[in-house]
């Protein structure tokens, strides 16, 4: 039962209450009969709520006391004498205290978890419906319990006090501009750690005239740009920050309390509302900049290239009113809101990586959401998720919503199935705050105690900010079409600035003089750089590498071979043995001791090289060059195929090993992480965390090729056009296996026909390498090569253990990666009368049948980088073939997918005008593969038939 209303009429009631009291203080303080029954109630199967007996005890219970005979069925029993008996006037007035102390300690505990629903945070001030257990007729208070005064041991400040009294505090506390949510978190240290910070205050903050003054100046900042790029760009979209002005003092808050905590850098990630505000307001951007760019009075610099104004990222350095420095960093953003919320998680791990924070304190990620994104978005939830996992952790991320209470034109009612857009949120272990943002001493005592939560705990926390938009979506739109009740609350509403301005008016913080000539100021300023902006003197700032790139030789542009990849054989087998060593207290698995004892034949010579092990060994010999390495993805740390074991499990007791971590000491950090499962969150992570790591070999891999569709966003809005867009390098290295091997159509092809059609001016590298020695050599090319591109492998699955896929040591100490392998075989080239040109698993299959056909007269040659590809590489392999010999473009994949489409567009009927180019393929089709293993056989059968043009 949870209401009292619904208890049965029994006159014992409060002398049964008084005695749980009893019990629950001091077991021995009752008689043996009753502290039986109550034990027995304890550990049964209907919970006893200690907070609130008479909500806790069902129907059946009250009348089995102990002593009796009940069935359990609710049929009454005699119960003991002293239950019978009239209590005395002292027993009378015992229970009546219990039970009132019970009902205030309910209040207190419904006021912690539902007080938030009848807080004050919705500047337009529609009204919520009170829960019934937060309506004072709900605890049955009589008029004497009125009268008391009251001892509150859960109350943080204590003290006896009237119900009243307790009720106003708890009222200050968590039902003014601040709704807080935190109840739902199971520390209980953690929560008398914000009962403690939030009711020993009520909440809030006293600020002094200068702190004040500092966020009306900030709020002034924040209005006067609105309304002049209003004024001068009649029309212009811009995405304004109006009715959530009060952003810009919780940023500048924020920064200079971090800035006090010790951080030293700060990346932001957010999307394009309130951006320009932002950009000229924190992040340091010179107005006139900005103006300029509405004007979009330079298009010949950017034909091609560039991106919108509200997307365009920056940086700056901020120096704190205390003298602290802080670098601040916003990332760039595309239109696919939350997605930047990886890429900005990335990039924090990276910068404390780089200095070796271990405790995550010198750099803060912050993130800036919308309400409807927040809610709607699921990449939301895959972040959240990975802030506490070791590999992707930064030390608890700073959330703020700038709540507009809409979406593009939609109500919550319409985009939420929940209370609140955060409500996502609480399956982290957080608290949510929600705060009045026309309330900006709220804000600021809602950034304190959010920024020493996230210090304290190093968990995320969230700020949900709500104000509402003044504007449509953008400046063009007209918000009445679909929201004419909500637009007609908001044009009666003043400015935040003005609901300010008249509150420090009426402390006399300020005189209305003072006011004015801040805002005078403003506008002279922003009259100023909007001159220059439109002067035909006016230069455009130069686009300079920034943060550690600005410090390396790394640099983007038109892709070429530069760097030393081989090895000597020395350092390889050196290197390769040590990988192959345990410790002595440490029990491997019995197949991982033969495979163990395997790769140590390899490092002596005396077998070739497999993938795994040039995999590790291109790892290792990376680390021992000075780069860092991180590899994460879904179960990569044993392999999907497990074939990888880079990090060992004790056969005994189940503590890890990685011999990749620990195989010199002069190496640098070589790291794999299983990443949760998900593929949007960690490959925008990764991604991330390559921008700030050039010097680094960073690599996801997707578990199976085709699960990297679920993050074609961050492929398509970051990976391949960041360097167009943003001018923004990264090697990040993405495997993702592929290979139609009768998996059916999700587990055979990794959609390479998507990244060739995203490549253009050498934006990527993508691979498709066929042996353990070229595998090894692009890798390491990756670091070597000053040009940093990002790189797609279609890396292989049967290839893996395939007895003719090895590499003998040699081939690790000479050469290079070659993006074109000729025929191994000796072949009479002027004899040969089909050239079958193929890439990847398919080649293998190809060689076999040519044996079995004893097909002297047809070559096999492997395009190992698909792009860039070269015109001159295929002209020199070809060139020792006579003209007019068939080129046979050889695949695994339908027709419409794969290579085949890419290369015919390039080459059209022919290559260089010499050899007729044809395509062999499965026929083309909506899926990429049967489900079927003998379909599966049969096709790939007819496919070898034809590429040897057998009928």
């Amino acid at each position: 039962m949870s209401d009292s209303d619904n208890l049965p009429n029994c006159n014992n009631l409060a002398f049964v209450e008084a005695l749980y009291a009893d019990y629950l203080r001091n077991r021995d303080a009752v008689s043996h009969e009753w502290r039986r029954w109550f034990d027995a109630q304890e550990n049964g199967d209907k919970p006893v709520n200690s907070a609130g007996f008479r909500s806790s005890f069902p129907r059946a219970s009250l009348f089995n006391p102990p002593g009796g005979s009940g069935n359990g069925n609710g049929n009454a029993a005699p119960a003991p004498a002293a239950s019978l008996a009239a209590p005395s006037a002292d027993e009378a007035e015992g229970a009546r205290v219990a039970l009132l102390h019970d009902k205030v300690n309910q209040l207190i505990r419904n006021y912690r978890l539902r007080g938030h629903r009848i807080a004050h945070i919705d500047p337009l001030e529609r009204s919520r419906m009170t829960p019934r257990e937060l309506e004072m007729d709900y605890f049955q208070f009589t008029e004497e319990d009125y009268r008391r005064k009251v001892n509150c041991s859960t109350l943080q400040n204590k003290g006896a006090r009237s119900i009243d009294e307790i009720v106003d505090h708890l009222r200050n506390t968590y039902c003014r501009s601040i709704g807080v949510q935190y109840m739902h978190i199971g520390d209980i240290q953690v929560r008398r750690w914000l009962q403690r910070r939030m009711e020993c205050t009520e909440n809030r903050l006293d600020l002094g005239r200068e702190e004040q003054q500092r966020i009306l100046k900030r709020l002034i900042d924040a209005v006067t740009f609105e309304e002049f790029l209003h004024k001068k760009f009649i029309g212009a979209k811009s995405f304004s920050l109006d009715g959530c002005e009060s952003l810009i003092p919780l940023l500048d808050l924020a920064i200079e309390y971090a800035g006090g905590q010790g951080t030293k850098e700060i990346v932001l990630g957010m999307a394009h509302r309130g951006r320009l505000n932002v950009l000229a307001n924190i992040m340091g951007k010179c107005p006139r900049e900005i103006f300029r760019e509405f004007a979009d009075a330079d298009p010949d610099l950017y034909e091609g290239r560039g991106d919108v104004k509200y997307h365009m990222g920056h940086s700056h350095n901020w120096k704190t009113d205390a003298g602290d420095k802080v670098h601040l960093s916003l990332c760039f953003n595309p239109s696919h809101l939350e997605f930047v919320n990886a890429v900005a998680m990335g990039r924090v791990r990276a910068k404390q990586d780089r200095v070796g924070d271990d405790f995550q304190e010198l750099c803060l990620c912050l993130l800036i959401h919308g309400d409807a994104a927040f809610a709607g978005e699921g990449i939301i939830q895959e972040t959240l998720n990975m802030s506490q996992l070791p590999g992707y952790s930064v030390g608890g991320t700073l959330h703020v919503i700038v709540n507009n209470q809409i979406g593009f034109t939609t109500s919550p009612k319409e985009h939420r199935s929940c209370i609140y857009a955060t409500d996502v949120a609480r399956l982290l272990q957080i608290p949510i705050f929600h705060v009045n943002g026309e309330d900006p001493e709220a804000v600021a005592q809602t950034v304190r105690l959010a920024m020493d939560f996230r210090k304290a705990f190093k968990r995320d926390v969230i700020i949900d900010m709500y104000g509402y938009r003044r504007l449509g979506h953008n400046e063009t739109d007209e918000p009445t079409f679909t929201q004419p009740l909500l637009y007609r609350a908001i044009r009666k509403r003043k400015t935040v600035l003005e609901g300010y301005l008249d509150h420090l008016l009426r402390l006399k913080g300020i005189t209305r003089a003072e006011a004015d000539a801040l805002v005078g100021e403003r506008r002279e300023k922003l009259e100023k750089h909007l001159a220059e902006s439109r002067s035909e003197s006016y230069k455009r700032p130069e686009e300079k590498k920034r943060g550690i790139w600005r410090r390396s030789s790394f640099e983007g542009g038109a892709d070429r071979d530069a760097g030393e990849t081989a090895v000597s054989r020395e350092i390889a087998a050196k290197t390769l043995d040590a990988l192959t060593r345990w410790p002595e207290d440490f029990t491997p698995h019995p197949k991982i001791v033969k495979l163990l004892e395997t790769r140590r034949e390899m490092a002596q010579g005396e077998r070739p090289l497999d993938w795994a092990a040039a995999e590790a060994l291109a790892f290792a010999t990376c680390a021992l060059d000075g780069y860092r390495v991180r590899l994460s993805g879904q179960d990569c740390r044993r392999g999907t195929f497990s074939h990888r074991h880079a990090v060992l499990y004790d056969y005994e007791d189940g503590l890890t090993f990685s011999p990749l971590a620990e195989f010199s000491p002069d190496q640098k950090p070589v790291e794999v992480y299983n990443s949760p499962l998900t593929e949007t969150g960690v490959l925008g992570f990764d991604y991330g965390y390559s921008l700030e790591y050039p010097d680094g070999l960073i690599v996801w891999e997707a578990q199976f090729g085709d699960f990297a569709n679920v993050a074609q966003v961050i492929f398509d809005q970051f990976i391949c056009s960041a360097e167009d867009k943003w001018n923004r390098l990264s090697g990040l290295v993405t495997l993702l296996p592929h290979g139609f091997e009768g998996m059916g159509p999700e587990h055979s092809s990794a959609r390479l026909e998507r990244y060739l059609n995203l490549a253009a001016e050498d934006n990527l590298r993508i691979c498709n390498p066929t042996t353990p020695a070229q595998y090894f050599h692009m890798l390491r090319r990756q670091v070597v090569n000053p040009i940093r591109k990002p790189l797609i492998v279609m890396s292989p699955k049967s290839l893996l253990r395939h007895p003719k896929v090895v590499s003998d040591l040699a081939d690790f100490e000479n050469g290079r990666f070659e993006p074109l392998l000729a025929d191994p075989q000796p072949l009479n080239k002027r004899g040969v009368k089909r050239i079958l040109l193929c890439s990847g698993k398919i080649y293998y299959e190809l060689e076999q049948m040519r044996e079995e056909l004893g097909r002297g007269d047809v070559a096999i040659l492997r395009l190992e980088q698909l792009y860039p590809l070269r015109n001159e590489t295929l002209r020199a392999a070809l060139g020792d073939y006579p003209a007019g010999i068939p080129v046979i473009w050889t695949q695994e994949e339908p027709e419409n997918m794969g290579a085949w489409r890419h290369l015919r567009a390039r080459f059209g009927g022919d290559m260089f005008g010499e050899h007729p180019l044809v395509g062999v393929s499965r026929p083309e089709s909506a899926s990429p593969a049967t489900g079927s293993a003998n379909s599966h056989k049969r096709e790939q059968r007819k496919v070898l038939e034809a590429a040897f043009g057998i009928a």
